[in-house]
């Protein structure tokens, strides 16, 4: 489990449109790196659409959402909901594994290996700033308004 003040993992992903997207070039802002289980559930809209509505007072923070979904999954979700920030692909989910968030779960007395649902604030000098495990949807936008001195 990563904790504050530690660096960010690398994060170089492709997004929705096929594009490589390195957070290394957000350097000097804040990024927050948010992790969802999989694109078009429930949850995961909820998260994304909140996100999205917030944005507009985000100033000149990045928002990135990375899920182990194909590109052409990501780029349907999307479109659907009007995003307006990158959604990242982790097909063989090494950077969820970077960041401590691909583990093991149980749904219906079926265990299996999952996103924990989880949001990173990475500073503007590459730091993580906040750590939010096991983050429900509702309260990502909430916490990083927060974070962000914005609430």
């Amino acid at each position: 489990m990563l904790t504050e003040g530690h660096p960010a993992p690398d994060v170089s992903l492709l997004n929705q449109n096929g594009e490589s997207v390195d957070i290394a070039t957000f350097r000097g802002k804040n990024v927050l790196v948010y992790f969802y289980p999989k694109a078009d559930t429930p949850g995961c809209t909820q998260q994304a659409c909140l996100l999205r509505d917030a944005r507009p007072q985000l100033g000149d923070a990045v928002v990135v959402g990375v899920s182990p979904d194909k590109v052409p999954a990501l780029a349907r979700f999307h479109t659907k909901y009007g995003l307006n920030f990158d959604l990242l692909s982790d097909v063989d989910h090494a950077v969820a594994e970077a960041f401590g968030v691909w583990q093991e779960k149980k749904n219906y007395g079926k265990t299996y290996m999952g996103i924990v649902r989880s949001a990173f604030l990475i500073g503007p000098d590459g730091t993580l700033r906040n750590v939010w495990y096991k983050i429900s949807p509702k309260d990502t936008p909430v916490k990083l308004l927060d974070a962000l001195g914005l609430a």
